[in-house]
């Protein structure tokens, strides 16, 4: 007779994560193949974790857009890509006007980090200038964090994003290296690799993530996470895959909120005291689960995505004051649950 096998002990596993102690990869394979019917016991299990890191705090950040579409790349996800079809603005850089109005809505939206994306393999350099005179003029003006994802960077443009006073740069390596062609052909894991690690060389803090729901098998979400142990990123922003018309994975169906919620276990359970973020596609795929996510996941983003629509930030505030965690501030430090309660 086949019997099915064991589960793990989650809240053992819990324990040895707050311990520092990886999973072995068996341990993390588990993670991601237990039925529904242990789900419940693996987000407990994450969020003694979670709070032991950062106890009831959550993170909002806020993603602009500055500069939409026209991009050389062809990865398979994207809405700005070259092969894509998908209908969405075009634009370039943002007027630096523009920026600041952003990051005041971030402000009011209670946002501790303000995130500048741009589309395009990398700046060039007056698009760069621009860029560097934005940061400055947004940490002037704000007590938020500032971040930017550009692209591809040299180790000389990290240097001059340090001199700014950017805290940090996101660069996702976005999936395992072992199906990084399967999803993009126009530049290697490698060049994403090699930017991250400029960014630390830097020292800058860097964020780097992955995307899931684009045909990666459970090994490959077991590479990626090891992968960003391995290189000690500060923050770990962890998409789900928007399926939009127009882009090659555009009829992509295979994630489940139960899905999304074990890969949030495995990386908390991987990466115990990293910045997790649950960041686009929550709203698509964790659907009415969204606020389990917050027991394993310390940080969302606020609004909307790069070409896709956000749930509102009313409804947000709403979800993390019901679940019973308060906003942290640019700091770190807790701000008092008044606040939500105020804006809620």
């Amino acid at each position: 007779m086949n019997l099915a096998p064991i589960a793990p002990n989650w809240q053992n596993l819990a324990d040895r994560a707050i311990q520092g102690e990886a999973l072995d990869k068996a341990a993390a394979l588990a993670v991601l193949q237990a039925p529904d019917s242990e789900i419940l016991d693996q987000v407990a299990a994450a969020y003694k974790v979670r709070r032991h890191h950062w106890s009831n705090r959550v993170r909002l950040h806020f993603l602009l857009n500055a500069q939409s579409g026209l991009c050389p790349e062809d990865c398979h996800y994207c809405s700005q890509s070259k092969i894509s079809t998908a209908e969405i603005e075009k634009y370039p850089l943002m007027a630096e006007e523009k920026i600041l109005a952003a990051a005041d809505r971030a402000a009011s939206y209670k946002a501790a980090t303000f995130c500048m994306a741009i589309s395009g393999r990398s700046p060039n350099e007056p698009t760069f200038e621009k860029i560097l005179a934005a940061i400055r003029a947004v940490k002037s003006r704000h007590d938020m964090k500032v971040c930017t994802t550009l692209g591809l960077l040299s180790a000389e443009q990290t240097q001059r994003l340090a001199e700014a006073g950017v805290d940090r740069v996101n660069h996702n390596l976005n999936t395992a290296a072992e199906h990084h062609s399967d999803i993009c052909t126009t530049h290697t894991y490698l060049d994403r690799l090699t930017t991250v690690k400029n960014v630390q060389a830097a020292g800058i803090t860097t964020c780097s993530g992955g995307i899931f729901g684009m045909g990666e098998t459970d090994e490959d979400i077991v590479s990626l996470a090891f992968a960003l142990r391995e290189l000690a990123v500060t923050s770990v922003p962890l998409n789900f895959l928007i399926p939009i018309p127009g882009t090659p994975f555009g009829g992509f169906t295979d994630l489940t909120p139960q899905r999304c919620l074990r890969i949030l276990c495995l990386f908390r359970l991987l990466l115990p005291s990293q910045e997790i973020r649950i960041a686009g596609g929550r709203e698509v795929q964790l659907r009415s689960l969204q606020p389990l996510g917050l027991y394993v996941a310390n940080s969302i983003f606020v609004g909307d995505y790069l070409t896709t629509p956000g749930q509102a930030a009313q409804a947000d505030w709403q979800m993390i004051a019901d679940a019973g965690f308060v906003l942290e501030a640019a700091d770190g430090s807790a701000l008092s649950s008044d606040i939500l309660a105020s804006i809620c």
